[in-house]
């Protein structure tokens, strides 16, 4: 069978990748630069703790190394802190503080991973040009020292906002210009919260704009953002230190040393694709979605997209897949970037604007920044990881079904759970791998030498139902998940997305929704898309 051809080498193109690789899926990456990304200390990314999780599961060192997890995030109005959020130990701590590093080092970190990998080949100075289709695959011709055609089984377009893909599939891109500008600066200093990001709205000080955020990186470095008129005049050198040193001294009561490194100014924009898939081609990242006003994070929303698509791709690679199957990517990801696009609109008038719910909703300051500070840390409408609830692969409702703290379709908690080979492991390090994991909830069970409840109680049946399922799936053990009762058995997607839970074990039912998770029998072959056609850029 052959590669899939990822076209970008992004983060989100070279995420992808990985994913697919480990699911035994080789790719071929075509990226348009020489490789070699230019230092940018400015232009960071924050990734919330999925998308933090999945980096780490690819092997990417450089999320430990160059990144850094806030202790706290605080919110402040004018002279006065609104409120703290800790984030520490313990449950609500360390696990589900955001990432934060530098693009430029994330994406070293993925070639470096993608460099070990035998099933990724990244292919530099290349530039597609043309893409045709058939019912056996997918063909690219890309031009630079020599023209050359590439052959694989699909396709899927990584590559950021001015995709070429995208246009050669004929996809329209609507959507909003200039909805925020910010100014940014990174600089070494020390400030009076170490570790923790802070949220400034309508600061005391004159000049610096009605939001300021701080957000600490690695070795005393902060990425400091001055939110602009989305159409202002230029911002100047002179004007951003100047702003720079009455930001700092508000902040500390007189400007202490610091080391300016980098500048920028960026302009957000939220546009959403009309279609993700043409037959065998797809869009993901910002070839799909550009959004990031209040808070939130478009490579967020890619390499949710790559996590997304890499289980179907695999399953349609090893297996074969249904139409539905291969289907779910948009209606799963579009849906969910729509919503999330819908609630940042939505939410802009009453932030930023004068009027609105500010003028007519008494005390509702708090609940404008607690909204802000969801966005940054990966919370509420504007930032908790999406659910799938009415997904084309969620399977009808059974009689056995017993609820739990997770709704189906939505993430399932981050447990401890135990494989039948004795090791131990969160169960968010078991996903990515495309298979289906069926956890049984059993209290006790970590005082038992495995020998001894491998052969006991529901374990012998429900192993026995896993084997017979129409996809490979993994077995695991935990002593507690929330809201669940003793002896649930809970079927998770590879995606960390729950599909049902029941009581006991329940054969006919674990087969019923796994064959639902894969879309059904696969179909015999994928016939392109009436819109395919051959297409040129020149």
């Amino acid at each position: 069978m052959d590669p899939v051809i990822v076209v970008g080498a992004g983060p989100v193109g070279l995420a992808l990748a990985l994913a697919l690789a480990h699911q035994g899926v080789p790719s071929v990456v075509l990226d348009e630069t020489p490789g070699k990304d230019v230092p940018r200390p400015a232009r960071t990314v924050v990734l919330h703790p999925d998308a933090g999780a999945m980096i780490e599961r690819l092997g990417c060192a450089t999320a430990r190394d160059e990144g850094a997890r806030w202790t706290g995030w605080r919110t402040l109005r004018r002279k006065q802190e609104l409120h703290r959020i800790s984030l520490g130990d313990g449950p609500q701590g360390a696990g589900r503080a955001p990432l934060h590093l530098p693009q430029h080092a994330l994406t070293r970190g993925l070639r470096a991973a993608a460099a070990g990998q035998d099933l990724v080949q990244i292919v530099t100075d290349t530039k597609l040009d043309s893409i045709e289709q058939d019912a056996s695959g997918i063909t690219a011709h890309t031009r630079g020292s020599e023209s050359t055609w590439w052959r694989g089984s699909y396709l899927v377009g990584c590559d950021g906002a001015r995709s070429t893909v995208r246009k050669l599939l004929d996809i329209r891109f609507p959507g909003r210009t200039a909805v925020e500008r910010h100014a940014i600066a990174a600089l070494r200093t020390e400030l009076p919260w170490p570790d923790e990001a802070l949220l400034h709205r309508m600061p005391p000080w004159r000049g610096s704009g009605e939001e300021v955020t701080a957000r600490p990186l690695p070795d005393g470095v902060w990425r400091i953002d001055w939110l602009l008129p989305p159409r202002g005049d230029l911002v100047t050198p002179d004007v951003l230190v100047a702003w720079v040193r009455d930001t700092l001294a508000g902040w500390c009561g007189e400007t202490p040393p610091y080391d300016l490194i980098d500048t920028g100014v960026y302009t957000l924009h939220h546009r959403l694709a009309r279609r993700w898939r043409t037959g065998r081609a797809f869009l993901a990242g910002d070839a799909a979605h550009l959004l990031g006003a209040i808070g939130t994070q478009g490579l967020q929303e890619g390499l949710r997209d790559a996590e997304n698509l890499a289980w179907k791709l695999a399953l349609a690679w090893h297996h074969g897949a249904s139409r539905t199957l291969l289907d779910s990517y948009q209606a799963e990801r579009r849906t969910a970037v729509a919503a999330r696009l819908r609630a940042a609109d939505q939410s802009l008038p009453i932030l930023r604007g004068g009027g609105g719910l500010r003028t007519r909703l008494p005390g509702s300051t708090r609940g404008h920044e607690t909204l802000l500070a969801d966005g940054h840390l990966g919370r509420g409408p504007l930032g908790a990881p999406p659910g799938y609830t009415r997904s084309p692969l969620a399977p009808a409702s059974s009689a056995s079904e017993t609820p739990t703290g997770t709704e189906p379709g939505t993430p399932v908690a981050d447990v401890r759970v135990t494989a039948p080979d004795g090791t131990t492991a969160r169960l968010s390090d078991r996903l990515g791998r495309g298979q289906l994991l069926v956890v049984l909830v059993a209290p006790g069970t970590g005082v038992w030498d495995r020998r001894h409840w491998l052969k006991a109680g529901l374990m012998p049946r429900l192993a026995a139902a896993v084997t017979a399922l129409p996809v490979r799936a993994e077995v695991l053990v935990t002593e507690g998940y929330p809201g669940a009762a003793a002896h649930s058995v809970l079927l998770v997607r590879p995606d960390g997305h729950l599909v049902a839970a029941f009581t006991g074990v329940r054969p006919a039912e674990l087969y019923a929704c796994a064959d639902a998770v894969r879309g059904g029998a696969p179909a015999a072959a994928e016939a392109p898309a009436p819109q395919d056609r051959t297409a040129d850029i020149n």
